[in-house]
């Protein structure tokens, strides 16, 4: 019997664009924004926010907050890694780590999210991996649907709570 690790999952989803566009969909506050959140802001290493449309760079922080969640629910982070064409690296939850590759395979974009470093506490195991886990199958999901042109499946409503849409 194989032992689980509870330190990391890996998610893949098939998307009909090129793996520059599904990479530029994260690379921007206004990208990320059209899919994932509610706001984005991207600050420099020099104290600066970025602009909406500039795409971030390594050493960038960031204050994010999603629909369905007041302000008080937000993650800050920052951006360790990018190329500018098919990966983006961040921290996430903390100390963990989440790794956004795309690919072409079979005339689709492979996009593959690997979250690491989870803490290996048993709260740990709940939230920041099955919840984070649940989290981003929806994300990307709704990231594919929104890219091969059909619905934004985000719940927008604040009022509406503990749903997978949020």
């Amino acid at each position: 019997m194989s032992h689980y690790d509870w330190s990391k999952f890996s998610l893949k989803i098939d998307i009909r664009a090129t793996p520059l566009a599904v990479y530029y969909a994260w690379a921007t506050q206004a990208n990320l924004e059209s899919w994932f959140l509610r706001k984005a802001v991207f600050t420099t290493p020099d104290g600066k926010i970025r602009d909406e449309n500039t795409p971030v760079q390594p050493g960038d922080t960031y204050l994010w907050r999603w629909h369905g969640y007041d302000d008080k629910t937000q993650e800050k982070g920052r951006v360790l890694d990018l190329n500018g064409k098919d990966l983006f690296k961040f921290t996430f939850a903390g100390e963990c780590e989440v790794t956004v590759t795309c690919k072409l395979h079979e005339g689709r974009t492979i996009l593959e999210l690997v979250q690491e470093k989870i803490p290996m506490d048993e709260i740990s195991k709940v939230r920041l991996h099955m919840g984070c886990n649940s989290g981003w199958t929806f994300y990307i999901t709704n990231l594919k649907s929104i890219m091969e042109g059909g619905l934004d499946l985000r719940n927008k409503n604040v009022n509406i709570k503990h749903v997978v849409s949020s």
